[in-house]
């Protein structure tokens, strides 16, 4: 399965907000980080937001920050809601039937199975176990 580079910068937003939990982040200070464009990530910063996992505050001393402790964040659901308009094939997707196999396919059932066993492996980990502090040596 390959993630999008939203769910990609995702992970990595959190992880370094678990690294340093107290301290706001701003996107800009993030895609300097990251090197990447300032506007990528503040839609990312707002999808997190919107679903609760980070806290944003404007003005001075604003910025963003974890609204729960990394050992509540699974790293499954976090990529199943950043994923959650990607679907890993055509027929998954709401209408999705353009494929001449669907009355009869047997892998559709398969694909499901494994993309569930993938979010709950991954929900076997919480954001603690992928904390990112920079200067650790």
């Amino acid at each position: 399965m390959r993630l999008t580079s939203f769910t990609d910068f995702g992970l990595r937003v959190l992880m370094r907000m678990a690294g340093t939990p107290d301290q706001p982040f701003t996107t800009a200070e993030l895609a300097e980080e990251f090197r990447v464009s300032r506007n990528h990530l503040a839609k990312v910063i707002s999808s997190l937001s919107a679903v609760g996992y980070l806290e944003t505050r404007r003005g001075g001393g604003g910025g963003a920050m974890l609204a729960r402790r990394p050992e509540e964040i699974r790293l499954g659901d976090v990529v199943a809601c950043l994923e959650a308009d990607q679907a890993l094939v055509e027929c998954f997707l709401p209408g999705g039937a353009a494929c001449t196999l669907t009355p009869h396919c047997r892998l559709k059932a398969r694909l499901a199975g494994a993309e569930a066993a993938f979010i709950a492996d991954l929900n076997r980990s919480s954001l603690a176990d992928c904390v990112y502090r920079p200067f650790e040596t």
